[in-house]
């Protein structure tokens, strides 16, 4: 039997959403193991002049536990 467990993060990027979810697998990667899935909750953005500057989601990130 596995356990499964998750975690929340946001996560940015100036490009695009999937950059900003790409990037917060890569970030997470680094210090959680086991990472299978992920579900983005919200998609955000920073708007200036009319031009979106920054995207944001908001994810859980969810990984096997070792035993």
């Amino acid at each position: 039997m596995s356990v499964v467990k998750v975690i929340e993060c946001v996560a940015t990027s100036p490009t695009s959403w999937q950059d900003a979810v790409e990037n917060g697998i890569k970030e997470t990667n680094k210090t959680v193991r086991h990472i299978v899935g992920a579900d983005v909750l919200r998609w955000k953005c920073e708007i200036e002049d009319g031009k979106i500057t920054e995207y944001r989601v908001d994810m859980k990130i969810a990984y096997v536990v070792e035993r």
